[in-house]
């Protein structure tokens, strides 16, 4: 029973640290995307700052434009 714990510990610690890691980069992509100026840039690192996982989310899926 307590290996089934841990192993599920490790897993919840391995996805808390990709979501982050995942955090970061949205948030260093929107701060280095071109196509946002002034209140609109400000508006979409408020978001993913304060919505956390989910800012980050919404800015990859609506807010990125897509690289070729």
């Amino acid at each position: 029973m307590f290996e089934f714990i841990a192993g599920f510990g490790l897993i919840a610690w391995l996805i808390t640290v990709l979501i982050f890691i995942f955090w970061i980069w949205m948030l260093v992509d929107c701060l280095q995307n071109p196509r946002l100026q002034g209140t609109e840039k400000l508006i979409w690192v408020l978001v993913i700052i304060f919505l956390h996982g989910l800012g980050a989310l919404i800015y990859f899926l609506v807010g990125r434009e897509p690289r070729l």
